[in-house]
């Protein structure tokens, strides 16, 4: 068992600098292929804003468990994989849904 006596302080800025050149030698993520449907067709985009939106006008937002159930049935999408779908159409195709 370690003594918590014997433990030292971690050095922050040695650690901050540890962890920011690990990610700047990982390599970067290919496009992901959940959001390629959307972004090949802004028309898909539009319909999920138009459905976000009557969702607003309910009282509902588009994040809510029933804006990401929406989009999930819609798309046939896990709910986690809808979150980032719903998040990525409303930043980019309806900034003025809620």
């Amino acid at each position: 068992m370690i003594s918590l006596a014997r433990l030292r302080p971690v050095n922050a800025p040695a650690w901050v600098l540890g962890v920011l050149l690990t990610l700047s030698t990982t390599p970067a993520p290919a496009a992901s292929p959940l959001l390629d449907s959307i972004k090949q067709n802004p028309q898909l985009a539009r319909s999920l804003c138009s459905a976000l939106r009557q969702l607003n006008s309910q009282g509902q937002s588009a994040l809510s468990s029933e804006g990401i159930a929406l989009v999930a049935s819609r798309q046939g999408l896990s709910p986690m994989d809808a979150e980032i779908v719903a998040t990525y159409v409303v930043g980019l195709y309806c900034p003025d849904v809620r």
